[in-house]
């Protein structure tokens, strides 16, 4: 089977040309990359994960009234989505420090803000994602008002939902990072949620134990990010408790069984 025309390749995920015009194929990978993609590397199995780990979620979100690119998954490692125009700020969600926040202000790692905290970054590899204010979005047209007060408003409630979600399943959610695109409709344009959300992008930690559950375990060289991952996706019900055996990578899978 000869695969669509591909219209762009990122650090995690691969797009190609959808079945219907106004649509993609959203392509899961295994690569993994830090600090700018200064740091590289694979997590076994980490795409089909992320994929799942995504689709739940953003059906979740798009139940509690959310608008998103989801269509649907389409087999392990990729979903049909709606074609947006991405929105070039990444926006950064904070409920604890960590990471950069932590270096910048020297806030003790693990400390709960006093305040849900959003970040704005202009998304650039080149220059290493500034962090830019709103009068930077303003100045230079990366968004309406309008467009920041709806990204705004999304993120607090995304951040609510998504908080009460891991809090059940006894994960502490840390930060997050979301990006927003803009779907046209005749000469009117609406806000809705893209990219993924996945341990990827999200810091989260084990409430009891503080173990870090997401990608910090690639950026600090800590090991067991497959794992990592897999009690992610278990903990939220789309991996049997206790199987070993799931299939994360087909082509191992089909390796194993001598195919």
């Amino acid at each position: 089977m000869s695969r669509r025309r591909q219209i762009y390749e990122g650090k995690a995920k691969i797009l190609y040309e959808g079945p219907e015009p106004g649509t993609l194929i959203q392509y899961f990978k295994d690569d993994a990359t830090a600090f700018n993609a200064q740091k590289k590397g694979t997590i076994s199995g980490k795409g089909v994960l992320n994929n799942r780990i995504s689709e739940h979620i953003f059906t979740l979100l798009g139940q509690i009234g959310i608008p998103t690119h989801f269509i649907r998954r389409l087999n392990m490692r990729e979903q049909l989505i709606r074609q947006c125009e991405i929105v070039p700020i990444e926006v950064v969600v904070r409920n604890v420090a960590a990471g950069s926040i932590s270096k910048r202000l020297g806030i003790e790692e693990g400390t709960q803000l006093p305040r849900t905290i959003i970040e704005y970054y202009y998304k650039d590899d080149a220059l290493g994602d500034p962090m830019i204010a709103d009068e930077h979005i303003a100045c230079f047209g990366w968004a309406s008002q309008e467009e920041m007060n709806d990204i705004a408003d999304m993120a607090v409630r995304i951040n609510d939902f998504m908080a009460g979600l891991f809090a059940g399943i006894g994960i502490r959610l840390v930060d997050f990072k979301l990006e927003f695109g803009r779907i046209w409709e005749n000469d009117y344009s609406r806000i809705i949620l893209a990219d993924e959300i996945s341990p990827d992008g999200c810091r989260l930690w084990d409430m009891t134990t503080n173990e870090k559950l997401d990608k910090d375990r690639f950026r600090r060289d800590l090991g067991g990010e497959a794992e990592a991952y897999q009690d992610v996706a278990r903990r939220l019900g789309l991996l049997p408790e206790g199987d070993a055996n799931s299939v994360l990578d087909l082509e191992t899978h089909r390796k194993k069984r001598g195919k």
